[in-house]
């Protein structure tokens, strides 16, 4: 219920959403996502490298992203393997 109550509070910041045409999207968003274990180590080495697109489309960029991590990065397939 504490949980839940402090999530309410939680806002993004009006610099990161852009409805600029060349702001990633969707697309861009499942992309990264995919991507994200090979972006997060080269982040670690080098400063240039980022894990999040920042201005982004906003909701699409974050559900493109959260799709991609879970979907095509094996999340939801290495989570439902049988253990024997």
């Amino acid at each position: 219920m504490l949980l839940a109550a402090l999530s309410a509070c939680a806002s993004q910041v009006d610099a990161g959403v852009s409805q600029d045409p060349g702001a990633p999207g969707f697309l861009w968003g499942l992309w990264h996502g995919f991507v994200f274990p090979f972006a997060w180590i080269g982040s670690l080495f080098d400063p240039e490298i980022a894990v999040y697109a920042v201005p982004n489309r906003g909701g699409w960029y974050d559900f493109g992203f959260f799709l991609g991590i879970t979907v095509l990065g094996g999340g939801s397939w290495f989570g439902s393997r049988s253990r024997k």
